[in-house]
């Protein structure tokens, strides 16, 4: 038996949604925290989640809530609010904080404002918590409906980490143990940056030799950031680093790479963000992982186009240009 049997989740957008119906799935008692009523009335009446995804039945022992008080019992949380509010929720959160509770992060993202990553901001604002990061190619419509996904799930403390995979994991959900928490959290948000950067090339009709090329090219950037802040390089080659990149690059369904698509196209940021009930993290990540970049010497110059184009400080063509004129250098530099 798991020793996890109360599982809640923080954040009832679509991923939080799926993971809550995977953790259900998984024979755990669900208590799912939502920002808005009436999303948290329709999990509870219609067993749907009507606002952030649509059409995918949930299991009926889900429990959601708009009162943080309603999760103070749960044995571990999974917090999947957007990575620029988390330090908001966390810390509202933190009057029912268990001490020792594990809490796996699941957003991806680094916050603007302080460039910290999810778990510097947990450490802040729960620092008695037991700090784990879910992360890895799940789009949540798939995880929600159970097809077949697998994970990273990064925690240092070893024995905690395996009770997490235990009660979250499923025949159809397979979260694989890491102990890197850095290289976890700068894989999903990197990879969000590079996703737009791929769209916006699909969009300006630049052809999938060039899609492949920026792929590449960008997992050397996410590589060389993660190495700067002390990450394992095999993390970055698993599933929370180029697993994730791939699918997140290479689907429109990826709400990055669509924006990408869009801005590639001539459609303007606002335009593009005001359609949109979910947040698009590579947006708000992209300065952070620049500045973040810049604070340690590293070269990023496809996260760094995409920072100028999502300002309006160069337009999608310039942006390209400059890219394509870089001086020629060893691959491996």
């Amino acid at each position: 038996m798991s020793k996890y049997q109360s599982v809640g989740v923080i954040g009832a957008g679509a991923w939080g949604t799926a993971l809550a119906q995977t953790a259900a799935s998984a024979g755990r008692s669900v208590t799912l925290w939502s920002f808005e009523q009436d999303v948290a009335d329709a999990i509870n009446d219609k067993h749907e989640n009507t606002i952030y995804l649509p059409e995918v039945a949930l299991d009926p022992t889900i429990m959601a809530t708009t009162a943080m008080s309603d999760l103070d019992a749960c044995d571990a949380i999974l917090a999947v609010a957007p990575a620029q509010h988390l330090r908001r929720v966390l810390e509202s959160f933190l009057p029912f904080a268990q001490p020792g509770v594990p809490i796996a992060l699941c957003a991806k993202g680094i916050e603007q404002s302080s460039l910290s990553m999810m778990t510097d901001v947990l450490a802040e604002t729960i620092p008695g918590a037991v700090p784990a990061v879910l992360s890895g190619p799940s789009f949540a419509i798939d995880t929600a409906k159970g097809l077949p996904t697998a994970v990273t799930l990064a925690c240092a403390d070893e024995t905690v980490g395996a009770d997490l995979v235990e009660a979250l994991g499923t025949t159809r959900f397979r979260p694989y143990l890491a102990n890197d928490l850095v290289g976890a959290e700068i894989g999903g948000a990197v990879k969000n940056v590079l996703a737009i950067a791929c769209g916006i090339s699909e969009g300006s009709g630049l052809g999938k030799s060039a899609h492949a090329a920026l792929i590449s090219r960008g997992f050397a950037e996410m590589t060389r950031l993660a190495l700067a802040l002390g990450a394992q390089r095999e993390t970055l080659s698993g599933l929370c680093g180029l697993g994730d990149l791939v699918l997140t690059c290479s689907s429109p369904q990826s709400r990055n790479m669509s924006c990408g698509l869009a801005l590639g196209r001539g459609v303007s940021l606002d335009d593009i963000l005001s359609s949109r009930k979910a947040v698009t993290e590579g947006v708000a990540s992209a300065p952070a992982v620049v500045a973040l970049a810049k604070r340690h010497g590293i070269e990023m110059p496809i996260c760094e186009a995409v920072e100028t184009i999502l300002k309006g400080e160069v337009s999608v063509e310039d942006a390209i240009e400059t890219l394509l004129a870089r001086p020629f250098t060893l691959e491996t530099a």
